[in-house]
């Protein structure tokens, strides 16, 4: 399948507004769908785009439910799909009932558009039935989410992605291997859920994060201060218990010591 020969075929020109980058080296589509799944896996793609790593997943056996927002997509999907099982849905991910898929335990492999890139992440990430989430972003996106505490690049999606299981990158991928080609490299992020704390703790660890991070230059009992109505005495005493520096900022804190601060402000 020569993939310009097909989008030009059915008159489809890409577009800005959804961040549309095709991959169509079947080496490297090979290549990314075993990063993410195995056959006879359950799989959930986000931008189904022109089908490739969609076409990808299914010859390898997994059971692809697919969503894409471009309905001008249809006629080039039907093309590239034809032969699979996959099931395309053609509506926005952020707005579907995803419990009405009843797809069970999936995987998520997506080749992310760069524009919706966290949301998708944050509507997928805290699913009791996601088992991995493997996907491509900006590469300097997929640095930020495996960057260790204290480091620059750390931050609420770093404490976030890391506190669901062990966090990766496994591919980098020149710009110059999409088309059309973006201004940036991208890389391939692949999550493998299993949880550092119960799932109970986990809204209290979201809102201690989000608090942490909500004024970087901040110490970390200011942010708490302003977060949860404490005194800044006790917000002090909180920081202090859990690290040992009341003037801690929120990104020297790892994921488990987030957790034990989640734990203290647990219902507050």
């Amino acid at each position: 399948m020569n993939l310009k020969d097909t989008l030009r075929k059915h008159g489809f020109a890409c577009s800005k507004r959804y961040g549309q980058n095709f991959l169509s080296d079947p080496q490297l589509l090979r290549a990314i769908a075993c990063d993410g799944a195995c056959a006879q896996d359950t799989v959930i793609e986000v931008g189904a785009g022109a089908g490739t790593l969609t076409r990808a997943l299914c010859d390898m056996g997994a059971n692809v439910i697919a969503f894409e927002i471009d309905e001008r997509l249809r006629p080039v999907l039907a093309e590239t799909l034809a032969g699979t099982s996959a099931r395309v849905i053609y509506a926005d991910v952020m707005e579907y009932e995803l419990s009405s898929l009843a797809a069970g335990k999936y995987r998520l492999v997506a080749n992310l558009p760069y524009y919706i890139t966290t949301p998708v992440i944050f509507r997928f990430l805290y699913d009791p039935n996601l088992l991995s989430m493997t996907v491509m972003v900006q590469k300097e996106v997929a640095q930020r989410i495996c960057a260790a505490a204290g480091t620059a690049a750390y931050g609420a999606l770093s404490a976030q992605m890391q506190v669901m299981g062990n966090v990766k990158i496994v591919r980098e991928v020149p710009r110059n291997m999409f088309l059309p080609a973006p201004d940036v490299d991208s890389a391939v992020v692949r999550l493998d859920i299993a949880p550092l704390c119960r799932s109970t703790l986990l809204p209290s660890y979201r809102k201690a994060v989000a608090a942490a991070f909500a004024m970087r230059r901040k110490t970390l009992a200011n942010n708490l201060t302003a977060a949860y109505s404490l005194s800044k005495a006790k917000a002090e005493e909180i920081v202090q218990a859990v690290c040992g520096n009341r003037s801690a900022r929120g990104e020297t804190f790892s994921p488990e010591q987030f957790i034990a601060l989640a734990e203290l402000l647990d219902g507050k």
